[in-house]
């Protein structure tokens, strides 16, 4: 059955060439869209407190039979000595309208205020989870590039082994080296072999982690160009946070607000036929009403325990907006500490490297005039190749230090990186 998917959805797979195509992919994609929904839910919720503060009206029609002759309304005994037709009845048949309005409940006012506090966490939260799926996709990518970097200078490494080895077996041929040597050179381009095969898988899952997020394939890492430095500011991250705060708070004045006295308005009208019990005739009435009515809770249990669970989840609220207070606080100071330690590193790897490079093609003449072991030139191979890796994988880590510090201040990563 998983082939049978994989063959349907294989036609429809998108590449990217460029940064801004992911990005736009990533907007349009499952993982925005439900970030939204919750947006539009958050909005109907707020809706749907404010549509308390309209009247409910209601219309009703409805058929009743009874066991006695029973009054469609109320009657006055003075009606009933000039009526000859009295409005009592085994079957009747009715119909109209009623209303309720509040004229004053308080809760409902501030109950709409909550829920324009929840809408606006989920915007917040939505815009944040944006910033963290790109800064991933960068992530994701700057180590893409880190992994096909070191498979190219491990290509060079694994060409240069094999001009070594195509000399030694000269040597072994002619009795001038012996085959354990050679053992070596072979070895080491196994050992190259194995770790292209590990970066290999490496580089599979960085695809897929961008896939997820983008429903994008990868065929290759997207060069990356910074556009401009992150703007420190207020750790935006903790908006929504802060917003649930707001709103867990004004939730306590809810609560509270509950067992205030509430005004309400309330009124119907009604049509009413049957045939009179007494003579046979039909009988039409109309009634209606109008009114308001004062509710006073004395005692309501159930409010007092929801005001105190209100206080403790706007207690664990503060506490995690403190608690991550302090860890984005702390890791932004790193991260902005960080940046020009990574500078410097780049600029030393880069002399290392150079200074590496010409070590080995020292050693690679020294080796094929016999004057450097085997194990010696390896090691200056090895050398090259791991500079070059230090210096793609700390360049990785910038890119990731950059749009880690732009999520926590808010920035627009699309305006950071190109």
């Amino acid at each position: 059955m998983k082939k049978i998917v994989l063959s349907l959805t294989l036609p429809f797979v998108i590449y990217a060439q460029s940064l801004p195509e992911l990005f736009d992919a990533l907007k349009v994609h499952s993982q925005t869209k439900s970030d939204e929904l919750i947006v539009q839910k958050s909005k109907i919720q707020q809706d749907m407190a404010d549509a308390n503060l309209y009247p409910k009206i209601d219309l009703f029609a409805n058929y009743d039979n009874y066991s006695s002759p029973t009054n469609m309304r109320p009657y006055p005994p003075n009606e009933a000595q000039t009526n000859p037709t009295q409005p009592f009845s085994y079957n009747i048949y009715k119909a109209g309208a009623s209303f309720t309005m509040p004229l004053f409940v308080k809760s409902i006012f501030t109950t709409a205020s909550k829920a324009e506090a929840m809408r606006k966490s989920a915007e917040a939260k939505k815009e944040i989870n944006l910033l963290k799926n790109e800064a991933v996709i960068v992530g994701a990518n700057a180590n893409y590039t880190y992994l096909d970097s070191l498979l190219k200078a491990l290509d060079l490494k694994e060409k240069s082994l094999q001009e070594s080895k195509k000399t030694t077996q000269m040597k072994v041929d002619n009795g001038r080296a012996t085959e354990a040597q050679l053992y070596l050179i072979n070895d080491a381009l196994n050992q190259i072999a194995i770790t292209k095969n590990d970066i290999g898988l490496q580089i599979k899952s960085i695809i897929s982690t961008i896939e997820i997020l983008t429903g994008v394939v990868l065929q290759a890492p997207i060069v990356m160009e910074q556009k401009s430095s992150f703007t420190k500011g207020e750790i935006k991250a903790l908006d929504p946070l802060k917003e649930k705060l707001q709103a867990d708070m004004i939730g306590v004045k809810v609560e509270k607000e509950k067992l205030y006295p509430a005004l309400y308005a309330h009124g119907s009208y009604a049509f009413m036929t049957g045939e009179a019990y007494n003579n046979g005739e039909d009988a039409n009435e109309e009634y209606g009403n109008i009114g308001v009515m004062l509710n006073i809770p004395l005692l309501a249990m159930d409010n007092y325990a929801s005001i105190r669970l209100a206080r403790v989840e706007a207690q664990s609220s503060r506490t995690e907006l403190e608690k991550l207070t302090d860890e984005l606080s702390s890791e932004a100071q790193k991260l902005e500490a960080s940046l020009p330690l990574l500078d410097n590193s780049l600029t030393l790897h880069k002399q290392s490297i150079q200074n590496k490079q010409r070590l080995l093609e020292i050693a690679k003449v020294n080796y094929n005039i016999g004057r450097l072991s085997t194990e010696e030139y390896l090691r200056y191979e090895d050398d090259v190749v791991s500079n070059k890796a230090e210096l793609y994988k700390t360049e990785a880590i910038k890119w990731q230090t950059l749009v880690q510090l732009g999520v926590i201040y808010g920035n627009n990563i699309e305006e950071l990186i190109k």
